[in-house]
């Protein structure tokens, strides 16, 4: 639901480690490529219907910035305030806004100037509370929802796609403008001091910074955590794509689409469905260009990407939608819930890495930017302070400011939200979801977007429990009785 994490083309992110519903931005490769593909398929007669889709798929292009970067250079400023390691949106945004307070910020990635590869899809109401409303490129008046064959919500609610280029290019200009330098490496290791930290990079190159900020994401580089790593995880497979036609409104975007008339006819595939569902994400652009994604929403393990592959080559052939040509194809694997990182600890973190994906939905970028400000005002703040803190006393207030109790309280009733998601099958996603979209929109919005705490979402659960039907109320019971009790625990073992 709020901005899925993709990947570009071929590039599929593998554990350690798309969100539910952060989404799309698709950057179009070349016309005259993507017609060579299309008629090299077509002189593949014996090859499956995936093995054709597949084929189609032009080979990976990166495309990268074009603007001068200015480079760390350690004879003129051999110790930093602030090293960001890592080179996306969470990790620009916090470099963009502590620079401006005038501090000094180096980030390090291995390609600064590349366009990111994955696509964020988010709700304009959260893009327009940060000013990001010029970072649009597409949006739809709202959204629709099949549960099944003869029921569909519609969501008054706009979405859109984010232009990556654009935001990138943004946040980019204002780093370079405020003085953040950069430095193209991987960093390896981290050894702490009392007042500093020296980064080692894979170039051989050694910086030194009062604070080393981990803006990785699911590699999660440096922050440490300290309990088993279990995640519920959210796989996707989704085509950039030319079409003959295709069936969908091109005012909405669909949200979610669990019908699954595609495998009648299909024993296995449709067994495998009943137990692990996966729907359709699409966003129309025009009456032949269109996004086309099939998601498991979460899982444990995730689903097989063969498997999703094999279900979505169903549901396009029942839906009549012919491809002609695919500009790109995304791979998605993005894991929700675990435990939070040992808090507090020297390094400091944003974003996937420090657990701020949403455990229910695997929505992360709209809060993760949210947030960014929180964790970059801190820094300015207790750096810049009379009282300035410096090492683990320093890291241990920014953590504190990142996850409030109220956060991990939170955080805590998405998991339990998870946890009841990966026990339903297909029959009872759709009652859970029938339910879920015939709220209060104060109460989906907020859910979905993160903006709900724990008092608003007990209200949330009754709501959502008396909008069941008696089906699915005896299900939550049945299945939520043992996550209901977990939660309860860590709830009352939470210390601020």
């Amino acid at each position: 639901m709020d901005t899925l994490l993709r990947t570009h083309n071929r590039l599929e992110l593998i554990h350690p480690l798309h969100g539910f519903f952060e989404r799309h931005n698709l950057s179009s490769s070349p016309r005259s490529q993507t017609q060579k593909w299309h008629r090299r398929s077509l002189a593949s007669p014996k090859t499956s219907g995936k093995a054709a889709l597949l084929e189609l798929v032009p080979e990976t292009k990166k495309e990268n910035l074009e603007f001068d970067l200015p480079l760390y250079d350690p004879s003129k400023r051999p110790g930093l305030d602030l090293v960001v390691v890592g080179g996306g949106p969470a990790g620009l945004a916090v470099a963009q806004r502590v620079s401006e307070a005038g501090l000094s910020v180096c980030s390090i990635d291995p390609s600064p100037r590349l366009i990111w590869p994955n696509n964020y899809g988010v709700w304009v109401d959260e893009f327009e509370s940060m000013g990001l409303l010029d970072c649009l490129d597409t949006t739809w008046s709202g959204a629709v929802v099949y549960v099944d064959e003869t029921t569909e919500k519609r969501l008054d609610r706009p979405y859109a796609r984010v232009n990556r280029k654009q935001l990138k290019s943004k946040m980019m200009q204002k780093c370079v403008s405020n003085g953040v330098q950069f430095h193209q490496a991987r960093v390896v290791k981290v050894i702490h001091e009392d007042s500093k930290s020296i980064l080692i990079c894979n170039d051989g190159m050694t910086l030194e910074a009062t604070v080393v900020l981990d803006a990785t994401g699911f590699s999660r580089c440096l922050v440490q955590y300290d309990e088993p790593y279990n995640p519920g995880y959210q796989v996707a497979y989704g085509i950039l794509a030319e079409v003959e036609e295709h069936p969908f409104e091109l005012d909405k975007m669909v949200f979610m689409d669990w019908r699954d008339s595609h495998l009648k006819g299909k024993r296995e595939l449709k067994e495998r469905n009943d137990k692990l569902p996966t729907f359709l994400y699409a966003m129309p652009f025009d009456s032949k260009r269109i996004f086309l994604e099939e998601t498991s929403l979460v899982a444990r393990p995730g689903l097989a990407m063969e498997d999703i592959q094999e279900r979505m080559v169903a549901r396009l052939k029942h839906l009549g939608i012919k491809v002609t040509s695919i500009e790109e194809d995304e791979r998605c694997v993005i894991p929700m819930g675990g435990p939070l990182p040992v808090l507090p600890q020297r390094v400091v973190g944003i974003g996937g890495t420090a657990g701020m994906v949403h455990p229910s939905t695997g929505y992360m970028v709209a809060r993760t930017l949210a947030a960014a400000p929180i964790v970059a005002d801190s820094i300015v703040r207790y750096l810049g302070s009379e009282k300035r803190l410096i090492g683990d006393e320093f890291s241990a207030e920014v953590w504190k400011e990142l996850w409030p109790i109220e956060r991990r309280r939170q955080r805590e009733f998405f998991c339990f939200g998870m946890d009841i998601l990966l026990k339903l099958d297909l029959e009872g996603t759709r009652r859970f979801f029938d339910a879920f979209f015939d709220l209060e929109p104060r109460y989906w919005h907020g859910f979905l977007s993160s903006r709900l705490f724990l008092p608003e979402l007990l209200f949330f659960g009754l709501s959502l429990f008396s909008h069941a039907s008696n089906t699915s109320r005896l299900e939550i019971m049945a299945k939520g009785t043992l996550p209901l009790v977990n939660m309860i625990n860590n709830l009352v073992r939470e210390r601020d």
